[in-house]
């Protein structure tokens, strides 16, 4: 689906309300993914997708529906119904008028031509060359190849209108050896940028040198957490930065904007056109979406808005309004950790005695006002004494509050892009003191 296509019928659900605002989601995916396990590709998957979301106002109650089908029969009902089920919502009288949207310009690369033409050979090619790698080394691994292409376009009866394309590929393993195992990953917009050989060959240098693992014992460490590990725990915290949170309570700073909370060094904006992870420019209500620094040396500056929150607490537009209805409110969803000046070795070197973790796993909250969270080490965890690698540990639980985390942290001069299921940041390595372990495995 071209944007013209997509906004042609954009601009028809629109013409076919009769509700005293309307907003329109038109979306279009293209998305596969290959896995595979022990030298076999177990399962391949690919999915194409078209949807209409419409959201119609009808004083001041909210009704949203949508729809997969494209015909006119179907956009006039799926217009027809949204209106219906505006009369059955609660009336807010805090509902502002739709945002008109502005011009935007998506950022360079966000779309990747090779990307979205990638077919599954393209996919296999990548998958054969990790398994490679694995075989060599008398290991197996496990993970997926994926590629995906996709686009929206929003209109609304306020006049915004905007568009955008973008493509995305994705690669990670899991190697696993007689007693230890090793990760590794890579997220670009061009599939071309994934090297499948250099991918397994690192996941098997995790595996080797993290073999024969030794037990340490639980308590504060101080730890080198790799992208992966540091995003994924950073993750949890974006929320906090939302207007919702900060304005129901929930956030750690709620009441508090302005204030210091972390280490000199710790740096947040929220950027979609960072080259490693360039996105949409624009939010789910066409706004232009603007590109705050939330924390500047340590003290949060800025919660991001949609148009509800920034009427009702009086503040700017930020433009990370997400699909309605939701219950998260705006968020930020292009986060970017600016980067120290030490290398990653210097931070090694640094360090008389503590943990490299290459990844966390399965991470739950514990407190949300707190921002207190359990997980586990996972896939390559290494001690270090006198500044040096000396070997792989077996994995422990954690108990930490982000917050206190990033008090006393200190980055790397890299910066990589890292994800999972539903999130995508741009982070670098992170040292950090007195990292909270509660518990050790038999792994």
């Amino acid at each position: 689906m071209t944007s013209a296509e997509r906004e042609r019928i954009a601009k028809r659900a629109l013409a076919a309300s009769t509700a005293d605002q309307t907003e329109v989601i038109v979306s279009a995916s293209d998305a596969a993914l290959m896995r595979f396990t022990r030298g076999i590709s177990n399962q391949n998957v690919a999915a194409t997708d078209r949807s209409i979301s419409v959201r119609a106002i009808v004083g001041g109650r909210t009704g949203v529906a949508s729809t997969n089908e494209t015909s006119d029969a179907a956009i006039d009902a799926v217009v027809a119904r949204a209106i219906a089920l505006a009369a059955f919502a609660p009336s807010d009288p805090m509902q502002p008028t739709l945002p008109s949207g502005a011009p935007t310009h998506g950022p360079e690369n966000a779309y990747v031509d090779a990307t979205a033409q990638a077919d599954p050979f393209t996919r296999a090619h990548i998958a054969d060359a990790i398994v490679a790698q694995a075989e060599i080394a008398d290991t197996w691994g496990a993970g997926y190849v994926a590629t995906s292409a996709s686009g929206v376009t929003i209109a609304n009866s306020s006049g915004a209108l905007a568009s955008f394309d973008g493509t995305d590929a994705q690669a990670n393993v899991k190697v696993t050896a007689d007693d230890s195992s090793g990760f590794a990953e890579h997220y670009a917009t061009d599939v071309r940028a994934l090297d499948g050989h250099e991918i397994g060959r690192r996941a098997v240098t995790k595996a080797r040198e993290s073999a024969r693992p030794r037990a340490v014992e639980p308590g504060a460490w101080t730890v080198i957490l790799e992208p992966p590990a540091f995003g994924e725990l950073l993750t949890y915290l974006i929320s906090h930065f939302s207007a919702q949170s900060y304005d129901e309570g929930s956030s750690f700073f709620a009441g508090k904007l302005g204030e210091k909370f972390f280490a000199d060094g710790v740096t947040i904006r929220d950027d979609y056109a960072h080259p490693l992870a360039p996105g949409m420019p624009f939010d789910f209500e066409a706004q232009p979406k603007a590109r705050p620094t939330l924390v500047e040396r340590g003290v949060v500056r800025e919660i991001v808005t949609d148009s509800y929150y920034a009427h009702k607490l009086g503040r700017a537009n930020t433009g990370h309004a997400l699909p309605a209805p939701n219950a998260w409110g705006p968020q930020a969803l292009n986060i970017v950790v600016d980067s120290g000046t030490s290398s990653v070795d210097d931070l090694i070197t640094q360090t008389e005695r503590g943990l490299l973790v290459s990844r966390f796993w399965y991470i739950r909250t514990v407190d949300q006002k707190q921002a207190i969270v359990t997980g586990m080490t996972r896939d390559g965890t290494f001690l270090i004494e006198h500044g040096r690698i000396v070997g792989g540990v077996r994995n422990l639980r954690f108990n930490q509050s982000i917050v206190e985390a990033l008090a006393h942290a200190v980055f790397a001069s890299d910066a990589h892009r890292t994800g999972g299921y539903g999130y995508s940041l741009v982070v670098p390595t992170a040292k950090i003191d007195g990292f909270r372990f509660t518990s050790t495995t038999e792994f």
